[in-house]
């Protein structure tokens, strides 16, 4: 044969194992998009509601809501005003050549809710009913090859199965109507792999059931284990088939790679059917080697150590798609909640796509799959059915780790032995919200519930729901105290939030508002469209596998912090970790800015163990103001950046307060004022009470007046008298250890710069929060610029998260969960040094050298609930400045049911000893700079 012909035999010989191979392989065609990002219009007729009664086309997937077609609803609507239209689709496609001779199949990948399929005018099956599971047809007797085929596909929104409805539409979410899910064809030789079910042990034992149809007698089932790049670990393991059966195969793997949410390693098992050396069937199934294992009284253990979830609750939304997602979206999600230091997420409260899945097997998150079910659940026939679906489609993914049998009372118990029985891998079920089989998953308990058998009973305590988001409350404020209870308690197994983000929809019939049905969506940790709130940082921070023990920054520091190692599997020299030195500007640019990056060594600390970490300080680390450390995984995800303050208010002050300067002060009575001028500045104080009621200098009035008035405390500031100290003018009240023992001094520099000095005793032993406000107008208000911690507002039991600099934030006016532009302004802002408040007339700055007090801005429009829990409580007047700030609570649970960081402060007045009380000393710049 001459070269050329050899050749070209050659080529043929290849391309013809190659379609050979191809065509023993699952062949795929889809007749809509891949996911909401990439879709395909069909045909489509709205029975009732917006643009109903005409044929016109639809983006599938989608939900139809979104489109501009029928009604908006949410859950707990009532049955009279719920949309209950019917959506009917057409599509005409047709079968590729390579089809013939195949078993040909129609999937949904989800529908809402009942579905009718008709291919070519006859029946494909019986009605699908359920919203969230894969379902398919045989088709391969009603398609044509040599022309087009139609699909019709009926979809009713209301389910005729009223089980249906009391399981997944009546519901705390939206609920749509649609298929909103992806649709394919899918051809499969006529003796061919039906489904694999596979159960991969972290020592590498490995079993699975081939369940074949239409195998013929005397062929052979096997599988070979790979790696994701292809190769080959041992040798395939083979079964001879007698029939149509399910074929066990067992293998082992001698030291696999163990799954796990640290180290999410993942292998591939190619499943083959054969018959004399020739393939009929391959079918490619990626998994984890990973052992999940409860104890009783004990524990969940993954790979044989014990696990703490920290989790969070999910629901497949996009406030412009409704359910309909795309894997760009799963990957966005799991990122986040990876970023937010979780290693959890359950399915709330239904089975997620495909896609998300596959991100959390591959980024490395546990999953708790469910059952849908809120509150109602499925009669037996229908979630025996939607459970088999269920398990077919989501079995073999390494990151679920428990199944949930419904939410909130919503559990059909008949159901709990079919989970064991259809899965290989014999995965534990829940009861959301109950104490069952050893689990007690409970909701949104008190903190102190364990004070009854919560905590002290003998069952495993996992709250599949805790921290119930509402606004700006939950999440983050409490999490620090629920976690150290979590980690203190050995039968604790974490907990998963509510919930990721808030449940906010485009309105197509409010011209595109979004809406989150009131009090009833804006639960999650970050917004519609992932805008983070700060409880994001907050639990980001919490939740760190990396742990820093207090440690101040004073005389004597040696550059050595205390760690806590708390990933399971990760020794800390894993991580990267990096220093930085900052000095920060100042408003007046007197302090020059300068950054140092310093090298850290990571340390040696191996797993839930502590050990220290030595920062080299260079010798002149103190002027600096700030050590920031960075902390990044093995993966290159930051886990936090934690701040440390070197310089103190008090040394920040004395750079920027002048004090001494050669102009005279005028003092002048004025009625029942004090009119005090130096240096331009024009100040009025009342003789009676001490409040500064007027600000004025060369360019004009500033509106900053009618403080301090003390909260919570008593204003009884009284008997004031004016003297000069040097060139300085001191007004200030008199001591009366009966009726005027709070006492007020100001002092009045010849710069112009004015000192107020507050000593108090708070009013009650417990207090919502202790210190000063004064009145400014809102409208005037046009940004503010300080040094502290930031940019993220604070609450009492919500204080981690943020970092200290230097932070601008324009004024806005925004509500957390119902307008998402963060961070927001107004509220309580930690760590205060200085602050510049920028105005539509002149600016003014107030300085502090004490540490720990907090700024407020105005107060958050106000929000209730229905149990009075979200109140939050906000000082008078407009701007404060504070030494103790209120808490919030949240949708289910009271500020100080969250934890003792919830809790009133306390103060013991000490019979009104002067020396014993509160201390506040703030320093005023009215000169417009």
């Amino acid at each position: 044969m001459k070269p050329v012909c050899r050749y070209i035999f050659l080529i043929a010989l290849l391309a013809l194992a190659g379609l050979q191979s191809f065509a023993q392989q699952t062949q795929k065609m889809y007749l809509s998009g891949t996911g909401s990002d990439k879709t395909v219009n069909w045909q489509f007729h709205c029975s009732t509601g917006r643009n109903s009664g005409k044929w016109t086309t639809i983006p599938v997937p989608s939900n139809w809501e979104l489109q501009g077609f029928g009604k908006y609803n949410y859950g707990w609507a009532k049955d009279t005003a719920r949309g209950k239209e019917v959506g009917q689709y057409k599509y005409k496609f047709k079968v590729p050549a390579s089809f013939k001779g195949k078993t040909v199949q129609i999937v949904f990948e989800g529908a809402m809710t009942d579905t009718e399929v008709k291919i070519n005018g006859k029946p494909a099956g019986p009605i699908h009913q359920g919203s969230y599971y894969a379902f398919k047809y045989d088709i391969t007797s009603l398609i044509k090859f040599d022309g087009t085929n139609l699909l019709e596909a009926t979809v009713a929104k209301h389910s005729a199965n009223q089980s249906v409805n009391e399981a997944e539409r009546k519901g705390d979410f939206w609920i749509f109507g649609g298929i909103f899910r992806p649709v394919y064809l899918q051809a499969l030789p006529v003796q061919h792999v039906s489904r694999v079910a596979l159960d991969a042990q972290a020592n590498g034992s490995f079993k699975a059931d081939m369940y074949l149809k239409n195998a013929p007698a005397n062929s052979t089932a096997s599988v070979q284990i790979t790696t994701l790049s292809g190769q080959t670990l041992g040798s395939p393991v083979n079964a001879t088939v007698t029939a149509d059966s399910v074929v066990h195969l067992q293998a082992n793997v001698a030291n696999p790679k163990q799954w796990s949410p640290e180290t999410p390693d993942l292998y591939n098992a190619v499943f083959t059917l054969t018959q004399n050396g020739k393939v009929l069937h391959t079918v490619t199934k990626r998994f984890g080697f990973r052992t999940v294992e409860v104890k009783q009284r004990d524990g969940v253990y993954v790979n044989g150590l014990k696990v703490k979830f920290k989790g969070v609750n999910r629901h497949s939304f996009w406030p412009t798609t409704g359910r309909a997602l795309s894997k760009a979206r799963s990957v966005e999600d799991a990122n986040l909640i990876k970023d937010l230091n979780m290693n959890a997420v359950r399915m709330s409260h239904y089975p997620p796509d495909d896609h998300f899945l596959d991100v959390c097997d591959s980024l490395g998150l546990f999953v708790l799959d469910e059952l849908a079910g809120w509150h109602g659940h499925y009669d037996t026939p229908t979630g025996t059915k939607l459970l088999k679906e269920m398990m077919e489609h989501d079995e073999n993914h390494p990151s679920i780790v428990l199944w949930v049998n419904g939410n909130e009372g919503g559990h059909n118990r008949e159901l709990d032995p079919l989970f064991r029985k259809l899965d290989i891998q014999k995965r534990t079920v829940l009861h959301a919200w109950e104490d069952f089989g050893g689990f007690d998953t409970q909701h949104y308990r008190d903190y102190n519930y364990g004070i009854g058998t919560y905590d002290n009973g003998h069952s495993i305590v996992m709250p599949t729901e805790f921290l119930h988001g509402m606004y700006d409350g939950g999440h983050g404020a409490g999490i620090d105290d629920y976690w150290k209870m979590m980690l203190a308690n050995p039968l604790s197994a974490g907990g998963f939030l509510w919930d990721f983000a808030d449940q906010g929809v485009v309105r197509t019939d409010l011209n595109g508002k979004i809406d989150t049905e009131k009090d009833k969506g804006p639960d999650g940790i970050v917004g519609p469209y992932h805008e983070k709130e700060g409880s994001f940082f907050t639990v980001k921070e919490v939740w760190s596998p990396v742990f820093f023990e207090r440690r101040e920054i004073a005389s004597g520091f040696d550059g050595v912090f205390h760690l806590e190692n708390r990933y399971n599997v990760t020794n800390l020299n894993q991580c990267t970790f990096t220093g930085k030195l900052v000095r920060i500007k100042d408003t007046y640019g007197k302090a020059k800015p300068a950054e140092l990056d310093i090298a850290i060594t990571s340390p040696n600390i191996k797993p839930w163990e502590k050990g220290d970490l030595k920062v080299n300080m260079p010798s002149d680390y103190k002027s600096y103001d700030f050590l920031y450390i960075t902390v990044t995984d093995n993966h290159k995800r930051e886990l936090f950046t934690w701040s440390w303050p070197i310089t103190k208010p008090e040394r920040v002050a004395r750079k920027i307060v002048v004090k001494d300067g050669k102009q005279s002060i005028d003092v002048t009575t004025v009625d029942s004022l004090y009119q005090v001028s130096a240096n331009g500045i024009k100040l009025w104080f009342s003789k009676a009470n001490g409040m500064l009621k007027k600000v004025e200098n060369a360019k004009g009035v500033i509106p900053f007046n009618n403080g301090p008035v003390l909260q919570e405390g008593a204003n009884n500031f009284k008997n004031f008298t004016q003297k000069l100290d040097g060139k300085n003018v001191v007004i200030e009240s008199t001591f009366d250890r009966k009726a005027a023992y709070n006492t007020l001094q100001w002092t009045v520099y010849p710069t112009g710069w004015v000192k107020m000095q507050v000593r108090y005793f708070p009013g009650d032993y417990f207090t919502n929060f202790v210190g000063v406000n004064f009145s400014f107008p809102e409208k005037e208000m046009k940004a503010v610029e300080y040094m502290g911690s930031g940019p993220y507002r604070v609450w009492k039991n919500r204080m981690k998260g943020n970092k200290l600099g230097v932070w601008k934030k324009d004024y806005n006016d925004t509500e957390t969960g119902q307008s998402w532009n963060y961070p927001e302004f107004k509220g309580y802002h930690a760590n205060m040094y200085w602050c510049k408040f920028i105005t539509t007339g002149q600016p003014f700055t107030v300085l502090t050298d004490d540490e720990d007090t907090f700024f407020r801005l105005f107060t958050p429009t106000p929000h209730d609930d229905q149990w009075h829990n979200y109140v939050v409580k906000f000082p008078s007047g407009d701007i404060s400045f504070m030494q103790g700030i209120g808490a919030i609570g949240n949708k289910t649970l009271g500020a100080e049911d969250t934890g003792p960081m919830g809790m009133k402060h306390i103060f013991y007045d000490y019979e009104k000893e002067p020396m014993r009380a509160k201390e506040m000393n703030l320093y005023f710049d009215f000169s417009g700079r």
